[in-house]
């Protein structure tokens, strides 16, 4: 029952999954998702970790605290919950955040992994994303098969069916107000990469359309202490589709970085 909805505690203003003890480690989920889809990586590094899994706002268990957030509003709510260094690991919309996190609260975090973000995309791809945002609305939720096959393919049926549940019970402003966002950033300047001090490790899947193994590799190769690792046949949804193989990278990297 890996995907089963977790019981939540308070972190500052969010919600949050927490589990373990020891260095503590913040996942950060991305758009219309929630804390349960960093499940298998709570189960393995909570042996080891403090872990929190967050909802961001309007998301899972969090409320919205306001509409129209721009991206410096999630990254100071989730940094007023920080008490401690931490290991920021964030994915899709959430590398977006925590990359954020690490450029402007750097006493706060230790080292940052980004998985699937997104750096300068292409035309074409800036004209998909404008257009899937200008069909959603704050009323309702749209179907997201299509946001699925793109995720998925045709394949992982149940991590398809969990994040079908997910994408279809958000809050419907909590989903516009972060894909605004989303679509309106074009990821982390190359300025703030290249002061970007603390360890980063970016990671994507080699059948990664949207936040493709070249954004990956340009990203790391601007920073001071940047690492790269591509996914053999992995698309989006890596952290669920290869949760075992991306286990032992997180624990190995956290290891030597904390």
């Amino acid at each position: 029952m890996t995907w089963t909805i977790q019981p939540r505690s308070k972190f500052g203003r969010l919600d949050a999954i927490i589990s373990g003890e020891g260095q503590q480690v913040v996942l950060i989920h991305g758009v219309g998702l929630r804390a349960e889809a960093w499940s298998k990586q709570i189960i393995n590094l909570s042996k080891s970790y403090k872990t929190i899994a967050i909802d961001i706002p309007g998301h899972g268990e969090s409320s919205i605290l306001t509409d129209n957030f721009k991206l410096k509003e999630y990254t100071d709510i989730i940094s007023e919950s920080i008490l401690t260094p931490s290991i920021i690991i964030g994915h899709s919309f959430g590398s977006m955040i925590a990359l954020d996190l690490a450029f402007n609260y750097p006493e706060k975090v230790k080292s940052v992994i980004s998985l699937n973000a997104i750096y300068k995309r292409n035309q074409i791809s800036k004209d998909a994303v404008k257009k899937r945002f200008n069909n959603l609305s704050k009323l309702s939720n749209s179907n997201p098969s299509g946001t699925l096959d793109r995720w998925f393919g045709k394949d992982h049926a149940d991590m398809r069916k969990n994040c079908h549940q997910w994408l279809s019970s958000t809050d419907p402003r909590g989903y516009y107000n972060a894909y605004k966002v989303f679509s309106n950033k074009d990821g982390p300047s190359d300025t703030n990469l290249k002061k970007l001090q603390c360890p980063a490790l970016f990671i994507t899947g080699s059948k990664e359309l949207n936040s493709t193994p070249k954004m990956s590799e340009n990203m790391s190769s601007l920073t001071q202490n940047g690492e790269v690792k591509i996914f053999d046949k992995a698309a989006h949804m890596l952290p669920m589709t290869h949760a075992k193989e991306l286990n032992l990278i997180l624990n190995e990297f956290i290891k030597d970085n904390s």
